[in-house]
């Protein structure tokens, strides 16, 4: 019995130790669950990754050899790469040591000219490698396939727009980085040129070389460095860019915003001679000073980096970016304006200042890469000769058209007499003379005629003949009025003899010329005289006139007669002359003290011995109407011309006629 309790005893432990085994058991398989999971999923990459371990012996042996042959270029390449990353971090600021910099920067081209090189060569090898794993199925295929697709992956960056940036974009930062450096040495060391005063005609000297040696050494450090890295057009962008806005500040102090206008304000604007004066002075200032500066400083810059036509080119966009465009554009706006005589003379200015500076622009903008601006030139010098020529021979025509026009209403100089004599001698002088005669030979030889002096000498004469023509239809002009056609006829004899006398024109004329119009201007005065005023004092005659005591109220009725009859022929010859011009002081002065001396003597004594007679009439005033004092004071201020402006006639079609002061008696005579 006790022993069965023992057995018992020693079974419910024994049941007990086995429970607590299996719980134990149960637990550990319920923490070994996940990781048998996981061991699952990784089941099918370890396969991959140990099959070809389970390759044959013999296919395991032969591919390693196949195997280093293709790793090591790569792992060549990948040291590079891993190289030049090392390299991001001893490029320093280009500003603070440029040298440095180039130094790093040139490892860093080699380094990027290996990968470029040898990356396609080594994903090749890979590839190939890949490809005999696969052919001898040492592989798993899904894992070959992986290698095949990122090799291709790796192709297409290598062969496609990423090829330059196998090192990350770093070579490109780099060289952006030594672009603003080239900018900042320009900007900084480019300061626009201190401006002289023009006007005062002031000779500023010759501009410095505007940048120092030492920086350009460094802009040339640079340049051979970018233009390695096919960066030339973008240093060329940069140093136009630079040096033509160094320029056009320069440029601004000139006030130069003239050059902008326009055709049609030009024909309106009075100062377009200040204009083309400022026009010459300054072109020449650019071209002597600014761009010649440009010129050397291209020269120092690009001429032993990159060869002569790259710097013309250079110094040609700057210049044309400056403000040389402009220049040409204003001569061009000028040969389109309206046609007038004094346009020759500006067009004179223009070819002068061109032909001033013509070695300057053969030099400066020699060769194809000016073309532009060389085009412009000739373009320009062409419509200045074509457009002087046309004037020039067309003024005697015009001068012709004025003989059909009527005579001026104050019996003054026509405009026409005035303006062609004063141009007639500026033509002829030394400023002129020269000049046209070289357009009128250009002319000819355009035409294959050979220039003559005698051209440009028998045109003048010409103008003159039909200007004496031109007088003398005018005269007739006033019809029965001979006093005013006499007076006119005075006036412009004598306005020929003395501004033409001592001039050019006259010389070639001739004392015998000037002579005979001194005389014609002797004869009409004296006509003048006889046919007006020289008719009063026979008003004031004496007979009769007998002071005894019984003839005295007969005396003092020839005498209110006679003084009537004077003071209306006097007041109608006033109103009538009071508005008639002698321009030249001389002569105004001499007329005005003729007619004085012819009437105002008379008339004192007149009055003296017979005045007494009305002047205690009550109606004393209607016949003592003057006293010598007031009449010659009244001559005195005949004849006195109305403020002038400067003006010159047009040149006008046959169809045309221009004014000669008749319905503008107030127009001004051209000086």
């Amino acid at each position: 019995m006790d022993k069965s309790i023992e057995n018992l005893i020693s079974a419910r432990k024994l049941l007990k130790s086995r429970v607590d085994n299996s719980k134990s058991l149960a637990l550990s398989l319920e923490k070994s669950g996940p990781r048998l999971d996981e061991i699952n999923q990784r089941l099918p990459s370890l396969e991959v990754a140990i099959r070809p371990i389970r390759a044959e012996s013999d296919a395991l042996s032969s591919v390693g050899g196949h195997i280093n042959r293709a790793v090591v270029p790569a792992a060549a390449v990948l040291k590079v790469f891993d190289a030049i990353h090392g390299l991001e971090k001893s490029l320093s600021d280009p500003h603070s040591d440029l040298p440095g910099y180039l130094r790093v920067l040139k490892r860093l081209e080699e380094a990027s000219k290996f990968l470029g090189d040898n990356c396609g060569m080594a994903i090749q090898w890979l590839a190939d490698i890949v490809e005999y794993l696969e052919d001898h199925k040492v592989a798993d295929s899904r894992f070959t396939s992986g290698l095949k697709e990122n090799l291709k992956k790796l192709s297409e960056l290598e062969n496609g727009e990423e090829k330059g940036r196998l090192d990350g974009g770093l070579l490109e930062v780099a060289l952006e980085r030594l672009e603003n450096e080239f900018r900042r040495l320009l900007t900084e060391n480019s300061v626009p040129l201190p401006m002289l005063s023009l006007a005062e005609n002031e000779q500023p000297c010759i501009a410095p070389p505007q940048l120092p040696v030492s920086v350009i050494q460094k802009l040339q450090a640079i340049l051979s460095r970018l233009i390695v890295n096919d960066r030339l057009e973008k240093c060329v962008s940069i140093y136009v860019d630079v040096r033509s806005s160094n320029v056009r500040a320069s440029l601004k102090a000139l006030n130069l915003d003239y050059l902008e206008i326009s055709v049609s304000e030009l024909n309106t604007v009075s100062s377009i001679e200040v204009y083309i004066s400022q026009w010459g002075k300054h072109l020449e200032f650019a071209m002597k000073h600014l761009f010649e500066a440009e010129y050397k400083l291209c020269n120092d810059v690009f001429e032993r980096i990159m060869g002569l036509d790259v710097w013309k080119s250079c110094f040609a966009k700057i210049a044309a970016q400056a403000g040389m465009l402009a220049f040409l554009q204003f001569g061009k706006t000028v040969t389109e304006s309206k046609k007038d005589p004094v346009k020759l003379l500006k067009l004179l200015d223009i070819f002068a200042s061109l032909n001033k500076l013509r070695l300057d622009f053969n030099r400066l903008f020699g060769g194809a890469a000016c073309a532009e601006i060389q085009n412009l030139t000739r373009d320009l010098i062409k419509r200045v000769i074509e457009g002087s020529c046309e004037i020039f021979w067309e003024l005697l025509v015009q001068v012709e058209l004025q003989r059909d026009t009527p005579p001026p209403g104050d019996c003054s100089i026509p405009r026409v007499v005035t303006f062609i004599t004063d141009y007639c001698n500026k033509l002829l002088g030394e400023e002129y003379k020269p000049i046209l005669t070289q357009v009128l030979v250009i002319e000819r030889s355009w035409k294959h005629e050979k220039y003559q002096e005698r051209l440009l000498i028998g045109e003048l004469l010409n103008l003159v003949k039909a200007i004496e023509m031109n007088l003398e239809t005018w005269s007739k002009g006033y019809g029965e009025d001979a006093v005013a056609s006499y007076f006119f006829l005075m006036n412009n004899h004598w306005h020929l003899f003395k501004h033409l006398k001592g001039t050019k024109l006259g010389s070639i004329l001739g004392d015998s010329w000037l002579n005979e119009h001194e005389q014609y201007k002797e004869y009409y005065s004296t006509m003048y005289l006889r046919e007006s005023w020289g008719k009063l004092p026979a008003l004031l005659s004496r007979e009769g006139l007998i002071l005894f005591s019984g003839a005295r109220a007969t005396a003092r009725n020839l005498v209110k007669q006679r003084l009537k009859g004077f003071n209306e022929a006097f007041d109608e010859m006033y109103k009538n002359q009071s508005s008639w011009v002698i321009a030249d002081k001389d002569l105004r002065e001499r007329m005005c003290q003729v007619v004085t001396q012819t009437i105002v003597p008379v008339y004192r004594s007149y009055m003296q011995s017979y005045g007494p007679l009305v002047e205690q009439d009550e109606s004393a005033s209607k016949y003592a109407k003057y006293t010598a004092q007031s009449l010659e004071k009244m001559f005195n201020a005949l004849f006195h011309p109305m403020p002038a402006k400067q003006c010159s006639f047009k040149l006008r079609r046959q169809s045309g006629n221009f004014n000669n002061g008749v319905a503008d008696q107030n127009s001004p005579t051209v000086k």
